[in-house]
């Protein structure tokens, strides 16, 4: 990762504006195919994410309304900018079609958001030494593009 890279992108952002305003959240890589989901960031397409909730370490950022997050694609290189605008911790199995909409990807339905995540989130759990199941807690959160 070239941190003065992704410094510079972030003081380019911050040129204009008073930096106290403008919280710095993450600097993200989604999973998956980082270049496919950051360039979905980037058209506007994919104004969200889940994580799940449960393996997120003590130590470790999540995800807060007015955060601003560098997203990165697969040669960790910023491509935008998104600010977090919702927050919402929600069983998977309880995930709404509107989200799985606005993750941007695929069909964009939630039969294809289940499919995919459940993959996901099982290849996590496992790797973490857990089993996944339908009722673990997910962070869903809403973003939209600002740079």
């Amino acid at each position: 990762m070239d941190k003065q890279l992704i410094k510079n992108y972030w003081f380019d952002f911050l040129s204009d504006k008073n930096a106290l305003d403008y919280p710095l959240g993450d600097i993200t890589i989604f999973g998956g195919d980082p270049n496919k989901l950051a360039q979905l960031v980037y058209e506007g397409i994919k104004t969200a994410t889940t994580s799940s909730y449960d393996l997120y370490e003590p130590s470790e950022y999540m995800p807060e309304v007015g955060d601003y997050n560098i997203i990165l694609n697969g040669k960790q290189e910023p491509v935008c900018i998104t600010k977090t605008l919702v927050t919402e911790v929600v069983p998977f199995n309880q995930i709404s079609a509107e989200h799985a909409y606005h993750e941007g990807e695929g069909t964009k339905t939630l039969s294809y958001w289940r499919k995919v995540h459940e993959d996901f989130f099982k290849k996590e759990y496992q790797d973490a030494g857990k089993k996944f199941d339908y009722d673990i807690t997910c962070l869903c959160e809403v973003f939209k593009r600002v740079y």
